[in-house]
């Protein structure tokens, strides 16, 4: 990126995903908001689910911490390996569990 330009959403949220750490999760808002584009949950989504790359998805739930639908037994997984409880598919709830 040069140095005159604001990054991209995708950009943005790319580095606020490849932070994350082990253990680390937070909501698809938490995610569009710390990366400067607060409402921008669904494009979070949308980057996870088409973007390239390795992205940490599994360390990301929605609002309610539900699991992501239809990769939940993944999802589970992964995040249990980080020693994150799942409990009926879903985290507790809190910011950055």
């Amino acid at each position: 990126m040069a140095p005159d330009r604001e990054p991209t959403f995708d950009e943005a949220a790319t580095a606020v995903l490849l932070a994350l750490q082990p253990g680390e999760v937070v909501t698809y808002g938490e995610v569009a908001a710390e990366a400067g584009f607060p409402g921008a949950a669904r494009a979070v989504g949308r980057l996870l689910s088409t973007g390239e790359g390795d992205l940490p998805w599994w360390r990301v739930v929605n609002a309610s911490g539900r699991l992501v639908p239809g990769h939940e037994v993944e999802h589970e997984r992964r995040l249990v390996a980080e020693g994150v409880a799942v409990t009926d598919g879903r985290i507790r709830m809190g910011r950055r569990r």
